[in-house]
């Protein structure tokens, strides 16, 4: 799991406190609460360990809009300005550019493939 890679040091979880925020708010969402209630997942507690493993970074906004969902470009704003190596996502409309910046964008799968 990309999780455990993180927590073993082998991995870079970056973050901007936008997209922090967001993911608070989608998983206080009843669908998303239900979802962690079924793994008997604390979001509270989640969010928490995932903010003590994250590297913050709070990017500037992209000089143009390079997503078809411009709600996304917070994240290609946080790959570039971070020199990330990959951006790993389920989000269909970032997986649909490829890569951005020279950035690869993959879905978890295949981010698990790579670094396995």
């Amino acid at each position: 799991m990309l999780i455990e890679q993180v927590r073993a040091g082998a991995l870079t979880l970056i973050s901007s406190p936008a997209l922090l925020a967001e993911l608070a708010e989608v998983m206080n969402r009843p669908r998303f609460r239900a979802i962690l209630a079924r793994s008997s997942t604390d979001p509270e507690w989640a969010l928490g360990e995932l903010r003590r493993l994250t590297e913050i970074v709070d990017p500037p906004p992209l000089p143009t809009l390079v997503s078809r969902d411009p709600s996304d470009d917070a994240v290609l704003a946080l790959a570039a300005a971070s020199l990330a190596d990959l951006i790993i996502t389920g989000d269909a409309d970032l997986l649909a550019l490829g890569s951005h910046a020279g950035i690869p964008i993959i879905n978890a799968a295949e981010a698990i493939t790579r670094i396995s």
